[in-house]
């Protein structure tokens, strides 16, 4: 075993770092006289890993007993975290001390674990040392940026280290910082930042041609997002075109580009087409999946293609056993979406009253969805019926308040609820409900420990417009809590000097940190402003002028009679005179003459007010005795035939 290891002792002082291959022949040379002895198999697994050969290294190191495990600890961690197995990589770094590898090792698992927070700050604390390996400095730098990109896609922002991007010298942390401005909603300075990320990726003298084609292929996908984002479809559409999604080695970059090509489309002339060039995109194997927030979206888009296809009952199975399985109130984007895409199945993609009445009655089953309610209240605005928009969004309120469980209230009080209803009492004219809302919102976040910023500006802006003295005392005390936490915000430090500027005069040191009025003012022509006078809104101009009363001067206008639209036929001639007995029946007009023989027949015995021939020598004969002679019968066909039907009968 001693002559084994002085081989190797010896190979290894005269071994550089390319010679991996020839120590790991040496390490099998020398196991085969010693099968067990822990230097040679530690050795042997730091030249598979240097090889990439993490599962044979993971072998080597587990064969080796506890012994060589206990020893091996960073290189055990380094491989499970290559292998994928992120969690037992994590644990077994955690546990080595003192150690700047092992805490690289736990730092990007972390990242690849989705613990933001836990990498962001391991890096942090990397960043404050000095780094011993060349180049050390700028791995840091880079990943550190990395992590605060995902703390910003997250909604996790005011973790990051870095809250705006500085002059970035290299193309990766460029990259990171123009990803970070896309979470926070800054697509123009990611735009800008991804250009300049590409420019400096190609004028890099240490990577090859090849190299520089598959670092360019992550910032191309990511600018096709931006430019999507910003409307741009023309040049995410060209820029789609340049890029060959099967040649692209990355499982999940490759699907990701196929999501997003999709999606530059303005419109999608063949969804059944779409629908298949999705599906025939690579699985991602579990060592290179995407994360959670892109895994949503992806997600999303396969059920918006299933919309298009007419695959509804697939999609609403679909959804069904992610809402059960997750079920409401939630103010998680996914879910909501998921809730939105269920109901769109239901209502096989109609808007209008008749997608209406097919999801109101799933919102009388999920009463606490906030994605469902939000849809019914955006259904209800695009048919322009404010009211009962209203009054949904207030029915999903009241049943978070009477719920039992206490995250529910914090739905109830969540910034994005309280916006839109607000937005809805202003479109209506109820400033009293908006004053009661915002002071409800106010009191409720006041006493967290982590309160939205945003929701207690507009509330405290909102409070001091109210002419009660106790909405007033509330904007104060909300204003001088957030100007208490950040002296240097200008709209906490204005709403603190307009809160208390009436009631107290120890505001003038405040006042002296807002920018000064003139330098507001300035560029104002205040006499073109007197002269166009206070500016009106059609609705408060309409509802004045129909309030004015009338002076006692003013003339009532006469009422416009109203034009009836001419009855007369379209051959009407003015010159001719009409018909006199154009009011009568067409059957007792003198111009009647009825078609057939038997119509002819008919209208012989139809006398109109004349006398039968045989009446006149009847009444002749009678015409001494007046009436005294009985009842005239006439001898038309009709009493021939009575004869004629009497004597038949007889026979």
């Amino acid at each position: 075993m001693a002559t084994g290891t002085q081989s190797l002792n010896s190979l290894l002082e005269r071994a550089t770092i390319d010679d991996h291959e020839e120590i790991l022949k040496a390490c099998n040379a020398s196991l085969k006289q010693s099968k067990k002895d822990p230097k040679t198999l530690h050795t042997k697994a730091v030249a598979l890993l240097k090889l990439d050969r993490y599962d044979d290294a993971l072998r080597v190191l587990d064969e080796g007993g506890v012994d060589v495990k206990s020893g091996a600890s960073l290189e055990r961690s380094y491989a499970l975290y290559k292998n994928g197995q992120l969690s037992k990589a994590k644990d077994i770094a955690r546990g080595i001390s003192d150690d700047r590898g092992a805490r690289h090792v736990e730092a990007q698992a972390s990242y690849r674990l989705e613990d933001f927070e836990r990498s962001a700050r391991l890096y942090s604390d990397l960043a404050k040392t000095h780094a011993p390996i060349d180049n050390e400095e700028n791995d840091v730098k880079i990943n550190s940026g990395a992590a605060d990109a995902q703390l910003e896609w997250t909604r996790q922002g005011h973790l990051a280290q870095r809250k705006r991007p500085t002059r970035e010298d290299l193309f990766e942390t460029a990259y990171n910082a123009a990803c970070a401005s896309v979470a926070r909603g800054d697509l123009v300075q990611g735009e800008l930042l991804l250009k300049r990320s590409r420019d400096l990726c190609n004028a890099s003298g240490d990577l090859s041609d090849d190299e520089k084609v598959a670092e360019l292929l992550p910032i191309q996908v990511q600018q096709v997002y931006v430019l999507n984002r910003l409307g741009k479809l023309a040049d995410a559409q060209d820029l789609t075109s340049q890029i060959a999604h099967k040649d692209i080695p990355d499982a999940s970059t490759q699907h990701v580009a196929q999501n997003n090509s999709i999606a530059a489309k303005d419109s999608i002339e063949n969804p059944y087409m779409a629908h298949r060039l999705l599906q025939d995109t690579s699985s991602i194997p579990e060592k290179d999946r995407v994360f959670t927030f892109q895994l949503d979206r992806i997600k999303e888009n396969d059920l918006i293609l299933d919309l298009l296809v007419s695959k509804y009952d697939g999609v609403i199975k679909s959804t069904d056993r992610t809402l059960t399985s997750n079920p409401p109130p939630s103010i998680s984007p996914h879910l909501n979406h998921i809730s939105v895409l269920n109901a769109a199945a239901h209502a096989q993609n109609r808007l209008g009253n008749f997608g209406i009445k097919r999801i109101l009655p799933l919102l009388e089953k999920r009463p606490l969805d906030v994605g469902l309610a939000m849809l019914v209240v955006q259904l209800y605005i695009l048919t322009n019926n404010h009211v009962s928009a209203a009054t949904a969004l207030e029915s999903l309120l009241k049943h978070l308040e009477s719920s039992d469980a206490t995250d529910h209230q914090d739905f109830r009080f969540a910034p994005g609820l309280v916006a839109t209803v607000v937005s809805l009492y202003g479109l209506q004219g109820r400033k009293s409900q908006i004053t009661t809302e915002l002071a409800k919102a106010a009191s409720y976040w006041r006493h967290k420990s982590k309160p939205p910023e945003s929701l207690l500006q507009a509330a405290g802006l909102g409070l001091l417009e109210s002419s009660d003295p106790k909405d007033q005392a509330t904007a104060r005390d909300i204003f001088a809590t957030l100007y208490q936490q950040d002296r240097t915000s200008k709209i906490a430090t204005a709403g603190y000097v307009a809160a208390h500027a009436l009631t107290s005069s120890t505001v003038k040191d405040e006042a002296k940190d807002l920018t000064p009025t003139s330098r507001l003012i300035a560029g104002i022509d205040v006499s073109a402003l007197e002269e166009a006078g206070v500016p009106q809104t059609k609705s408060n101009a309409d509802a004045q002028a129909a309030s004015r009363k009338r002076t006692l001067d003013e003339k009532p206008k006469p009422a416009k009679k109203r034009v009836r639209k001419s009855r007369l036929p379209k051959d009407h001639d003015p010159t001719k005179a009409p018909d006199p007995e154009r009011w009568l029946p067409l059957k007792e007009r003198s111009s009647y003459r009825p078609k057939g023989k038997k119509g002819r027949q008919k209208a012989a015995g139809l006398t109109q007010g004349g006398v039968e021939k045989g009446g006149e020598s009847a009444a002749a004969g009678t015409s001494g005795k007046g009436s005294e002679g009985g009842v005239i019968k006439g001898s038309g066909p009709g009493t021939a035939n009575k004869a004629k039907n009497k004597k038949k009968s007889k026979k």
